[in-house]
Order: structure tokens, then C-alpha cells, then sequence
């Protein structure tokens, strides 16, 4: 009965007016305050996952561009599906030695087996870094073991989506490239040669198939014209052309009134 109570926007319209109210709603996190296109696009992300409304904007975080998800949420995500196996987490050793060890069960699968410790966190520069990593160590290693291991496990589950506290991790795309001044090809803007007449004849009569499309091509003007001012040498050739095609037509033609 309390899944009844949800309000879940079923089409465009709902989903639009439910955006506009909460984002004037000091009940949703401070970054859609005021951004009803973003709760849109979180709603929407959030009921492709399995996420009600309200749950997705509480657990869908846009860290620099990217949409995130909080580690508990992923862990709820994939305790949903079906396949659900089980989870162990545990924090072995400490100081430099310290690490995390995450192991997710999928059911009629093999367990993945994740750990992230203190080296690979100097590694990727985060050990030691202002913020969670200095306060809370323990955890950010056992939310990014979790993170790894949950994506890899259940990728049907979590459809591409990182955790949050991975996505803090991951320094803004501050990349422009390097911009290449290309100079643009210069544009021929002569005129197109003009086309002979022996050019329009032979185009035209290579479509040709009988011989009234043959005598059409004859009785064009420019053709005409050509026929009774040309020099002697282009007046033979068209004819000779013409006459060509005429002949393969008519054969053609012949051809195809015979009786079978």
C-alpha cells in the first residue's frame, strides 16, 4: 500500500509540472533549486534505474557534468535485483597498509572481488587529499571498493552510472585542446565550361530506348539549331550519332513486336 502513495509522473506533462513545483522546494538538494530542467532529466534518469521521484533527486548528484550515484543508493539498487547474491565489505591493515575489500555475489555468476587501498590512492593523488580522504579514509577506500565492485557485478543494474564519491574524485574536464587555424580551401568561381552540343546529344540519346525519344532529342532547339548552323563536320556528326541511335531503337523495338 505505501508504494501506492508515490507520485510517479507518467508522461511529459506531469513530469514537467512536477519539476517546476520542486524546483521551488527547499526539500530538494541545492543543486536543483531552481533548475526544473535538470530535475527532469533526474527524474527521468532515476525511473530508468528503478528510483521513485524523490529518491532520485536524494541520491542522483551531478559531480562536474556527470550524473552520480551516493554508495548507499547503488548498494539499494542492486540489492533489488534479482540476481542479488549478497555483499561483504571489511577494512584489513592500517596506515600505508591500510585497504579495503569489497566481495558482491551474483547469483548463477562467478563473485567479483574488489580492494582499493591506501597505494592505489596515492596513486590516483587522493590519499591524503583535503576533504573526505583526510577526514574519513576508511570510508572513501570502502566506497570506491564497493563502487568498483557493484559496477562490475550488476552494469544491467546501475547502467553506466559511478558513484558520487567517485565522480568528486575526478578533476573537472578543464581540456580545450589545441586549437589548429585552418585556412579554408579557396572557391573556384569561374564559371562552369559551357557543354559542346556533340556532349548534349550523346547524354541525351544514351537514355534513349525508342525511337520517338530518339526524334524528340532531334527536335530539341539547341539540337535543331546545331543541325542547320553548325559547320559541315559537327553537322555530319550529330547526324551520325542520331542516326546510330535511331537504328538500335527501331531494332529494339522490332525486337519487341515479334510473337514469342
Amino acid at each position: 500500500m505505501a508504494n501506492d502513495m508515490i507520485l510517479r509522473p507518467t508522461n511529459f506533462d506531469q513530469l514537467h509540472v512536477f519539476a517546476q513545483t520542486a524546483a521551488k522546494s527547499s526539500m530538494v538538494p541545492a543543486q536543483y533549486r531552481g533548475k526544473p530542467e535538470d530535475i527532469m532529466l533526474a527524474v527521468q534518469m532515476g525511473s530508468e534505474v528503478g528510483l521513485a521521484p524523490m529518491q532520485a533527486l536524494q541520491n542522483i548528484a551531478i559531480i562536474n557534468g556527470r550524473p552520480s550515484l551516493w554508495g548507499d543508493a547503488m548498494l539499494a539498487l542492486c540489492k533489488m535485483h534479482p540476481a542479488w547474491g549478497g555483499i561483504k565489505e571489511s577494512i584489513e591493515g592500517d596506515g600505508d597498509k591500510m585497504r579495503a575489500v569489497c566481495a558482491v555475489d551474483r547469483k548463477g555468476d562467478h563473485q567479483v572481488l574488489v580492494t582499493f587501498g591506501a597505494d592505489d590512492a596515492k596513486r590516483a593523488g587522493l590519499f591524503g587529499k583535503a576533504g573526505p580522504w583526510q577526514q574519513y579514509p576508511k570510508r572513501m577506500m570502502q566506497m570506491r571498493a564497493r563502487g568498483f565492485a557493484l559496477r562490475d557485478a550488476f552494469p544491467d543494474a546501475l547502467r553506466g552510472l559511478i558513484s558520487v564519491e567517485e565522480a568528486q574524485d575526478i578533476p573537472p574536464d578543464g581540456f580545450r585542446g589545441t586549437t589548429i587555424t585552418v585556412a579554408p580551401e579557396p572557391v573556384n568561381t569561374a564559371p562552369a565550361p559551357k557543354r559542346t552540343v556533340r556532349e548534349i546529344v550523346r547524354d541525351r540519346l544514351v537514355g534513349c530506348a525508342t525511337t520517338d525519344e530518339v526524334a524528340a532529342v532531334a527536335d530539341d532547339p539547341i539540337v535543331a539549331k546545331a543541325l542547320a548552323t553548325a559547320p559541315d563536320e559537327i553537322k555530319e556528326e550529330l547526324n551520325l550519332m542520331l542516326g546510330d541511335a535511331y537504328a538500335r531503337c527501331s531494332e529494339n523495338e522490332g525486337s519487341a513486336a515479334e510473337p514469342v
